[in-house]
């Protein structure tokens, strides 16, 4: 009996029970709600991948390393043995879409140079995954919207992966903001980068979204908007800068400045850099200042403030852990996510506007 006819036969039987009938993409859509855990599939098998979420989803307690995408087959043997990841569910950026057929999949994150992001999230979304993106979100603000506009259509979730968002420090001081605990904001300083020795990675290469400003410059930017709690009105200016002409080519920044300003003139000054280790963020508060140092790291944050000293220590990787499980609880649970798509897409508009700024050496308006 071939497949059709035994789905007739089963169909009159049931017709004649009174039993309901589900389809196999209910019973499907069913059985991935109900699971204990959400099986994640890492897209491209870089460092962070390597060293960091792959630890990681070796601590999470609501999803688990399911399945990975790489272009390069001696990874993917590699991955296979030290991760013990089955045939199927190893992917190439060739059959990627087939992931859309395999129940073990539940969420796809892309952990791409920004040039792909907005590619294979939208192919994700179309295969039927929730998606998680690493940052920045995309080169534009137009792609975002793209991003966004995929996973609604297809009703999936998308989460942008800023650890900081979920990191305990750093929603210890945002309450202080929050609540005005201090009083209010007067201004803010930001500072994050470290000095990056390789010459031929995509931070260098302009195309695939390099430069300082896509990569620690939205720590800077996030600090500046966490730090004052609002979203900022203008670049007042900005200035792109580079030590190293050879590596950072045809204008590409390693380093930049900017001042940000939001509602009731309260100023940001923000920086970011490839050129130098610098990682602080400074809230000027009327009863005081919130400084938080170091502000972006993996581990070690340590704010202070009059209302004394905030420090929830940990080891690494508990930052990526803790993202991934609340992200997995959202998608479980039906809840918003805690750093949706649009969040990114506030920074890349940002960042957006700096770069402008910085060209054209004129205020901005956001």
């Amino acid at each position: 009996m071939n497949t059709v006819s035994r789905r007739r036969v089963i169909k009159t039987i049931a017709a004649g029970s009174g039993i309901l009938l589900l389809s196999p993409n209910t019973l499907l859509a069913g059985n991935r709600r109900n699971k204990d855990k959400l099986g994640v599939a890492l897209v491209g098998l870089g460092y962070y991948s390597t060293d960091l979420l792959a630890p990681a989803l070796q601590q999470t307690k609501h999803c688990y390393l399911a399945g990975i995408v790489t272009g390069t087959p001696s990874k993917a043997e590699a991955w296979k043995q030290k991760y013990n990841i089955p045939d199927k569910n190893i992917y190439n950026y060739q059959n990627f879409d087939t992931i859309a057929n395999n129940p073990d999949i539940d969420v796809v994150y892309v952990v791409l140079p920004p040039s792909m992001h907005k590619e294979y999230v939208i192919r994700a979304a179309n295969a039927g995954k929730d998606v998680w993106c690493e940052k920045p979100m995309a080169l534009t603000e137009a792609e975002c919207n793209a991003m966004i506009n995929a996973c609604r259509s297809n009703k999936k979730s998308l989460a942008i992966g800023y650890r900081l968002h979920h990191e305990p420090n750093t929603q210890a001081w945002r309450r202080i903001v929050k609540e005005k605990q201090l009083g209010k904001i007067t201004k803010v300083n930001c500072a994050a980068g470290y000095r990056d020795n390789r010459t031929d990675h995509w931070k260098q290469k302009k195309e695939m979204g390099g430069g300082v400003l896509y990569d620690m410059g939205v720590y800077s930017i996030q600090g500046a908007r966490l730090g004052t709690g609002m979203e900022p009105i203008a670049i007042v200016s900005a200035q792109t800068s580079t030590t190293r002409p050879e590596i950072y080519k045809n204008g590409l920044d390693e380093t930049t400045i900017a001042t940000l300003e939001f509602p009731g003139g309260v100023m940001a000054d923000i920086k970011t850099s490839f050129g130098e280790n610098i990682n602080f963020l400074n809230i000027t508060c009327e009863k005081g200042e919130v400084k938080v140092q170091p502000y972006s790291s993996y581990n070690g944050q340590n704010a202070t403030s009059p209302l004394g000293t905030i420090n929830h220590p940990y080891s690494i990787p508990f930052q990526q852990a803790k993202q991934m499980d609340d992200d997995a609880l959202s998608i479980m649970q039906k809840k918003p996510m805690l750093v949706p798509g649009e969040e990114g897409l506030r920074d890349i508009r940002i960042v957006e506007a700096i770069y402008k700024s910085a060209n054209t050496k004129h205020r901005v308006k956001l």
